[in-house]
C-alpha cells in the first residue's frame, strides 16, 4: 500500500521498519474501514518519562524529562465539516462540533478533553476544523507515562498540520493540552507531560519564567542502562484529590512566603519562615512538600549537568535521591484514602533489594505518584534478569523495558 510512512522515517523514529510498519498499516486498513476511503497523514506521539524533578513545575521549578519509546499513533484526514471524530482502538467513537464545544460537560472523558482543546485553539487564536482520526496507543493508562499528555500532542500535531500550516509551537501545543485537562477535566496538571510529550528526546525544562525549554544530549543506552518502567497494578485516575493537594499545598507555603510561587522565594528565606508558617497554615505536610520542592530543583541543575557530561554515577546517586524525596518529604508513593493498598512503595521496596545485591542501577516513583508505576534504571546485562524478577510481582505485561525516543508528537507524512 503506497499510502504509508516511508521507511526511512520509521527507521528513524523507532530503529525498524517491520513492527512499526505493521502498526501503521494496520492504522490504515482500520481508518478506511471507519472512515472510508480518505487520503490519510499518520502522526506520532510519544509517552514521556520524568527522569527528575518531580511535582514541581506547576510552582515554577525545573524538571528533566524525556520522550518514551511507547507512542500513540494515528491515522488522520480533514473531513470538510464542522466535527472532529476521533475513534481509539477499543473505545466508542466520539463526536465533538467545534461549534459547540465550550458547552460540552466538564468531567473526566475523552470528549471533554478534545472540547477543551478546541476551546483553547480558539482562545490562543488558532484555527481548527473538523477531521477524522483513527488512533492506537502503547501508552500505559492512568499510570504516570502521560497517556492523555500524548493523546493531547496527537491532537494538537493534527490540527497543526491541517490547519495552521505547522505554526503552532511546542509551548502553545502544552498550553493547549493544560488548558483542556484545567478546565474542561478538572485536574490540576502543569505543563510537564505534555512538553515532554511533545518535544522528543531529552529535554531541562524551566518554569519559573514563561517555559524554558533546553535540550540535553542524553542517553542511559550510551551509559549502558536501560529503562524499565514498571506499573504497580493500580492506575491513579481515581486520586484527583490527593494529586491535586500536592499543587495546593505548595501554592499555600508560597503565599505564606508573600509570594504566588515557591520558585519567586528561596530555600534561605523559606528556612527562616518555618517557624511562623507552621503556626499560620498548620499543615507540616505542605511545609514538608516545599523542601522537596527546593532540594529538588538543585538536584535537577545537577543531574541535567552529569547526563551531559556522561557521569553515569552522578545521574544514578541523583535519580535515588530525587526517589528518596518523593516517598520521605513529597509524601506521593502511597494513598492516604487507601493506606493499606501501597503498590508503589512495596514494587519499589522490592526493586530496591534487587539492586542492593547488584551494587548497581537505581528506582523511583515515577510521574504523579499514589499510585500508577516506578520507573528502574538497571545495567543493561541485567535487563532480561529485573524484568523476570519483577514480573513475578506484577505481571510480566505490567514490565516495559525501554529507551528515550528523539522524535516527539509529529506527522510521519502521507
Amino acid at each position: 500500500m503506497s499510502n504509508m510512512p516511508a521507511k526511512e522515517v520509521l527507521e528513524r523514529v523507532y530503529g525498524e521498519t517491520e513492527k512499526s510498519g505493521a502498526r501503521y498499516l494496520h492504522l490504515s486498513e482500520c481508518f478506511k474501514e471507519n472512515f472510508g476511503d480518505a487520503e490519510v497523514e499518520f502522526f506520532t506521539s510519544p509517552g514521556r518519562t520524568e527522569m527528575i524533578g518531580n511535582h514541581t513545575d506547576h510552582n515554577g521549578g525545573k524538571i528533566v524529562a524525556a520522550s518514551i519509546s511507547l507512542d500513540t499513533i494515528g491515522a488522520a484526514a480533514a473531513n470538510g465539516t464542522g466535527t472532529i471524530r476521533i475513534l481509539s482502538e477499543g473505545y466508542d467513537m466520539i463526536e465533538v462540533e467545534i461549534a459547540k464545544a465550550s458547552s460540552i460537560e466538564k468531567k473526566a472523558g475523552t470528549k471533554a478533553l478534545i472540547a477543551g482543546m478546541v476551546e483553547a485553539i480558539g482562545k490562543f487564536g488558532y484555527a481548527v476544523e473538523g477531521f477524522d482520526a483513527y488512533m492506537t496507543t502503547e501508552v500505559i493508562g492512568a499510570a504516570g507515562v502521560s497517556s492523555s499528555a500524548s493523546f493531547e500532542m496527537i491532537f494538537c500535531a493534527i490540527v497543526n498540520a491541517f490547519f495552521n500550516e505547522n505554526k503552532i509551537e511546542l509551548g502553545d501545543c502544552a498550553r493547549i493540552g493544560q488548558y483542556a485537562e484545567n478546565h474542561f477535566w478538572l485536574k490540576s496538571s502543569g505543563l510537564m507531560d505534555q512538553m515532554a510529550c511533545a518535544a522528543g528526546g531529552a529535554i531541562l525544562l524551566d518554569f519559573a519564567d514563561d517555559i524554558k525549554c533546553e535540550k540535553i544530549d542524553a542517553s542511559f543506552d550510551a551509559l549502558g542502562y536501560d529503562m524499565v518502567i514498571v506499573n504497580t497494578g493500580k492506575g491513579h485516575g481515581d486520586l484527583s484529590d490527593e494529586y491535586s493537594a500536592v499543587p495546593k499545598e505548595m501554592f499555600a507555603v508560597a503565599e505564606a512566603l508573600g509570594v504566588k510561587r515557591l520558585c519567586e522565594s528561596s530555600l534561605e528565606t523559606f528556612l527562616e519562615k518555618i517557624p511562623e508558617i507552621e503556626k499560620k497554615l498548620n499543615n507540616d505536610r505542605a511545609i514538608m512538600r516545599a523542601l522537596h520542592f527546593y532540594a529538588e530543583n538543585q538536584r535537577v541543575e545537577e543531574a541535567a549537568d552529569a547526563l551531559t557530561r556522561g557521569d553515569g554515577k552522578a545521574v544514578l546517586r541523583l535519580l535515588t535521591e530525587s526517589g528518596n524525596s518523593s516517598w520521605k518529604w513529597l509524601q506521593n508513593c502511597m494513598s492516604k484514602s487507601n493506606e493499606r493498598d501501597q503498590k508503589v512503595a512495596l514494587t519499589l521496596a522490592l526493586t530496591e533489594l534487587y539492586l542492593k545485591k547488584l551494587g548497581d542501577g537505581c528506582c523511583r516513583v515515577h510521574g504523579g505518584g499514589f499510585a500508577g508505576v516506578i520507573l528502574a534504571v538497571v545495567p543493561k546485562n541485567k535487563t532480561a534478569d529485573y524484568v523476570d524478577y519483577i514480573a513475578n510481582y506484577v505481571g510480566s505485561d505490567n514490565v516495559y523495558p525501554m529507551q528515550i525516543r528523539q522524535t516527539g508528537a509529529v506527522s510521519l507524512g502521507k
